[in-house]
């Protein structure tokens, strides 16, 4: 497989794992309804984020640490609007 062809199968995975989590957030602002949404498994998932982000890092990595930067920042919106809203 070509560099090229890596690299935009890469960013394309990031692109639409870190997009998945959008239409989550506008719901939660819209509705202000979390009871569907685990504080534990959102909590579990920011933390293993947060070690994806420090793994791209020691990769040097930008696609790996800007992807997991922005879905750690949407996820730990999602945190935030349930501590809010319960």
């Amino acid at each position: 497989m070509t560099d090229f062809l890596t690299e935009s199968i890469g960013t394309l995975a990031a692109t639409v794992t870190t997009l998945c989590w959008a239409p989550q957030a506008l719901r939660i602002l819209r509705t202000r309804d979390t009871k569907a949404i685990s504080l534990a498994s959102q909590c579990a998932f920011a933390a293993g984020l947060a070690l994806w982000l420090v793994y791209g890092a020691l990769l040097g990595s930008w696609p790996i640490m800007i992807a997991n930067l922005l879905t750690l920042a949407l996820v730990g919106f999602i945190i935030g609007l349930k501590l809010r809203y319960g």
